[in-house]
């Protein structure tokens, strides 16, 4: 087994560094402050560098890279912003392999390369008022009727929602109940019968629009199901991809604050010495890099395995839990490395920290990562209703 990175990939990480310190860090604290998300010029730049759509098949406008190739780039974005870093994390390893992995060709022709392009922005929207960690509750439906597809129902907590042009919408596609029932069906927005609720406010992920879909007899073509009912084990292969993102988001947090706060430590004195020249923090620094290091090699691993296709859930449970809980844990230091600095919001230090707390919730929260990871182990299912 080789751990190292080809030329190649060292060369494209680079490539990630160099933009994103040069163009994006100073865009990150404006970011932050406005809670704007990145311009349509912006991501439209993002294209342009070959950015977007890593790991998408050349024939829709990818790279045509793997899915590692796509998170070094994101961890390189994500140490500067989340919300900056988003539109990479969405159209690598978000709603959009879906839709390239699952939909028609018809359906994948007319999302897929505008989305590379930097035209089109796509979101996913899961959760439900009643179904959250419970997925499989939903009640918001889809009925085919003739050629169209009839959405009635209410989702909660969209990332990109009012903001995205499109959206990949779980939904009940038949009277089965648990998942045998559920879809996926492509919204796009301007549809009749969409509407959003207020943007969201919330602790951390300023710069990522969040609200509530509502759908009220919402007619689409019926080429825009993703899926039918039964579909939601391939709906969940292609989420065991956007864990893998998730955990990067996470790990980006963790990697750009120890980054941050080493050269903090070698420039800040006290009692006449270079904070680094206590033992105190040469051993946190340690603890640090070692779990900063392991979550990385976990999320690689699992990129790894499946390169070109879908990490298994236990790889990708396995990683995003992991680097989710490291990620509060380093910021947490680096907070307390840096003190006043760091609890200022005129430093990054303290936005990583609220950032990484929000990546243990967003994409299924760490204590259910565990029940997968304990049901892998097993093989079988736990009934969280006996």
């Amino acid at each position: 087994m080789d751990l190292r990175l080809t030329d190649e990939q060292l060369a494209l990480q680079a490539a990630a560094r160099k933009y994103a310190r040069e163009r994006l860090l100073p865009l990150a604290q404006e970011t932050e402050r406005t809670g704007s998300p990145p311009s349509r010029e912006l991501i439209r730049e993002y294209a342009e560098m070959g950015f977007l759509g890593i790991n998408i098949d050349t024939r829709y406008g990818g790279l045509g890279l793997g899915n590692l190739e796509a998170l070094l780039v994101l961890e390189e974005f994500g140490k500067c912003s989340a919300a900056l870093a988003f539109p990479v994390f969405e159209s690598c390893v978000g709603p959009v392999r879906a839709i390239e992995r699952f939909a028609s060709e018809i359906l994948r022709q007319r999302v897929v390369p505008g989305v590379c392009r930097g035209e089109l922005l796509v979101a996913v929207s899961m959760s439900e008022p009643q179904a959250g960690s419970a997925l499989t509750d939903l009640a918001t439906t889809a009925q085919i009727d003739g050629d169209r597809a009839i959405i009635n129902g209410t989702k909660r907590w969209c990332s990109g929602g009012g903001h995205a042009d499109g959206y990949v919408v779980y939904c009940r596609m038949s009277p089965d109940q648990g998942a045998k029932g559920i879809g996926a069906v492509y919204v796009e927005k301007g549809t009749a019968g969409l509407t959003f609720g207020k943007a969201e406010s919330l602790m951390g992920f300023h710069g990522v629009p969040s609200s509530d879909l509502y759908f009220d007899n919402c007619s689409v073509p019926a080429d825009n199901v993703i899926v039918p009912a039964g579909g939601f084990r391939k709906l969940m292969e292609a989420f065991d991809l956007e864990r893998c993102g998730n955990a990067t988001m996470g790990l980006a947090q963790a990697s750009g604050s120890l980054e941050d706060v080493l050269e903090y430590v070698q420039e800040r004195k006290q009692f006449g010495k270079p904070l680094l020249d206590f033992q105190a923090v040469q051993l946190r620094l340690a603890e640090m890099r070692m779990k900063t290091d392991a979550a990385r090699l976990l999320i690689w691993r699992a990129a790894v395995n499946a390169q070109h296709g879908l990490p298994d859930v236990l790889d990708s449970s396995v990683a995003k839990c992991f680097a989710n809980e490291i990620a509060r844990e380093v910021c947490g230091h680096a907070v307390q490395l840096m003190g006043g600095y760091g609890y200022s919001s005129d430093y990054p230090m303290e936005r990583r920290l609220r950032d990484a707390w929000g990546w243990g919730i967003a994409g299924g929260a760490i204590d259910i990562q565990k029940v997968n990871i304990a049901a892998a182990m097993v093989g079988r299912r736990f009934d969280q209703r006996r």
